[in-house]
Order: C-alpha cells, then sequence, then structure tokens
C-alpha cells in the first residue's frame, strides 16, 4: 500500500475484496509501532456487525476505496480482537498466519565464536 498516505484519509472509506465485492468501511487505521506505518485497517462489516481486521500491505487504495486483496468470507472469518486496543505482537502473529502472509524470521543471533571451528582453536 502507499506508505505516504495519512492514515487519517483512510477512516470511513469503502473497502472491497479481491472480487469487488463490498467488505464495509473503514473504522480504523492501526500503524506499526517501531515504524509507525499503517499495517492494518479495522472494517466495519455492517451495521451491527464487528470490525475485521485486514492488512493494508498488500491492499490498494484505488480511486478513494480500499481494495483488499482476500475473499470476503475470509475477511469476515479474521481474528476478533476488538477495536479501539493496541494489537498485541502475538495478535499481529495470529492475523498474518490467518491471511497467509509471510512474517519476516528474527534476525540470526550474533556469532559469538567469532569464527572459530568449535572444538578447536582454529580460525
Amino acid at each position: 500500500m502507499q506508505t505516504d498516505i495519512d492514515p487519517r484519509n483512510l477512516i470511513g472509506r469503502k473497502a472491497f475484496d479481491r472480487n469487488g465485492t463490498k467488505i464495509g468501511t473503514v473504522d480504523e487505521v492501526y500503524l506499526d509501532d517501531a515504524t509507525g506505518v499503517p499495517e492494518w485497517a479495522a472494517i466495519r462489516t455492517g451495521l451491527f456487525s464487528r470490525d475485521a481486521f485486514v492488512p493494508l500491505e498488500p491492499s490498494e487504495l484505488i480511486e478513494g476505496t480500499l481494495h483488499v486483496p482476500f475473499e470476503r468470507s475470509l475477511i469476515k472469518d479474521a481474528p476478533d480482537f476488538g477495536v479501539g486496543r493496541h494489537l498485541s505482537p502475538d495478535q499481529e502473529l495470529q492475523l498474518y498466519h490467518h491471511y497467509g502472509l509471510d512474517v519476516a524470521a528474527p534476525p540470526p543471533l550474533p556469532d559469538h565464536d567469532f569464527g572459530r571451528l568449535a572444538g578447536t582453536d582454529e580460525t
């Protein structure tokens, strides 16, 4: 998604699934804790329905509407964490897995042997 867009401008926009079926309206936008980049949108799926979280990457903002590259049924079945609260790293991981998105592996631990072969003094 365009990272230069003001997340406040997403609120109230209509959202559509990969087939062009209306999902609902963007209710809230959640930013990444480390980067401040918009990462998730909570979509109000109906008048008396709950909000469904959708990833903003790889979604697109096209002609003022949010297009989410997933089926409506998958979006409506996303884990429900409620809105208005911070998403924990574990909750985000659950959402990434729900959508089948790859999550970057943690960086490798530093090599404390400094190039020595195990059990020897060789380098």
